[in-house]
């Protein structure tokens, strides 16, 4: 993956016993002092999914409850992040879920401390106009007298904007698989508009053509094995194709493709039809992941 830097941070955690459970992941990153818990952070903002494995997981964990449990810490680590980190898709990450809970949680803790900050800190205005609010929020309006609101629309439209836009009506099966791979491989970070290109034509031949998903789907299984993107798969494409008007064509490629068979058993189907639920059933029997 990226520099030296990140490498090495992933290793350190890899290594450390003390990510075995949520509870000695928290005591462990609590009592890390803040520019090395900010470098964690931002290092995990660069892996890519199918790296996210083990202690990785832990560690995003408690990033994600930081905001809920420590608001202080949770603003000093962005403060930090924000004070340390040159690379931009990464600090803009900090908009992603932490900022937005952080003032949905602790709002009325954090609120006058920010605007205390932001009055000599332009990098936090930048971030704060990343900020959305619904109209009813009570911080909207202090938010927004602070944000860099314009800058902020720059930067985001300049990082979602593709160097090469994908046109998936145009590619074959193929192109189609491998660009489903590289696109849900990519972390949040360096997600662009052909994620959501990708994710909208899915939805389009899941309504309109769905064999052509399962056409898809088996061409992923010829060019990926990796656990995390597989089970993206069985969880996402091929649960979601799966129906009374598709199940023949199920049946019919588990029967001759194993590997097809096996990501049937990262699917859930609890409340499909009872029909569907048993054809479903005798098909995956204790093949479940």
């Amino acid at each position: 993956m990226g520099s030296t830097q990140d490498k090495d941070m992933l290793a350190l955690i890899a290594a450390a016993p003390e990510l075995a459970t949520p509870d000695d992941t928290e005591a462990f990153l609590d009592a890390m002092p803040m520019a090395e818990l900010a470098s964690l952070w931002a290092t995990l903002q660069r892996l890519s999914r199918r790296d996210k494995t083990g202690a990785a997981w832990s560690a995003f964990l408690y990033f994600d409850h930081l905001p809920h449990k420590r608001p202080d810490r949770a603003l000093d680590l962005a403060l930090e992040a924000l004070r340390s980190e040159a690379d931009k898709p990464t600090v803009m990450q900090l908009n992603n879920k932490f900022m937005m809970s952080l003032l949905y949680a602790h709002g009325a803790a954090v609120i006058d401390r920010i605007e205390a900050e932001a009055m000599q800190n332009a990098a936090l205005r930048w971030l704060l106009g990343g900020i959305c609010f619904g109209p009813d929020e009570p911080f909207k309006r202090r938010i927004e007298a602070i944000a860099d609101s314009h800058g902020w629309r720059a930067d985001d439209l300049a990082h979602r904007r593709p160097k090469r836009p994908l046109n998936c009506t145009a590619m074959s099966v193929a192109d189609l698989a491998l660009a489903w791979v590289e696109q849900y491989s990519k972390s949040e970070r360096d997600r662009d508009d052909n994620f959501f290109a990708m994710m909208d034509y899915e939805r389009d031949l899941r309504e309109e053509y769905p064999d052509k998903v399962i056409d898809l789907i088996v061409e992923i299984l010829k060019i990926e094995t990796n656990p995390v993107l597989l089970s993206l798969l069985a969880a996402g494409p091929l649960e979601d194709v799966i129906s009374m008007e598709t199940i023949d064509r199920i049946e019919q490629e588990a029967s001759t493709n194993k590997r097809f068979h096996d990501l049937l058993g990262g699917v859930w189907y609890y409340r499909a039809p009872a029909e569907l639920k048993a054809r479903l059933n005798a098909l995956i029997g204790q093949n479940r992941w």
